[in-house]
């Protein structure tokens, strides 16, 4: 079974994104869809995270197993997303 998977805007330290999205914003993926509202290049750099997560997957070099942060292609915005696993 998969698990669910948390991404939050983490920060903003470079301009405002177009979508609008601010610190705090936040969606659960429960199934590996896409959140509504994002953009293909900030979905695409985020998935890789997620399916991993969804699948039970870690990353080494993340100091918690359940979360890992992610920058979207925008240099002119910087946003960055955090991508968290949720356990039952």
């Amino acid at each position: 079974m998969a698990n669910k998977v948390k991404v939050t805007v983490h920060s903003v330290t470079k301009g405002k994104c177009p979508q609008g999205f601010k610190v705090g914003d936040s969606w659960l993926i429960p199934d590996g869809k896409t959140p509504g509202g994002m953009c293909s290049g900030a979905y695409n750099s985020i998935a890789p995270a997620v399916r991993l997560f969804r699948l039970g997957g870690e990353q080494p070099w993340d100091k918690d197993k359940d979360v890992t942060y992610v920058s979207c292609p925008d240099a002119e915005v910087m946003l960055v997303y955090e991508i968290r696993r949720l356990r039952d």
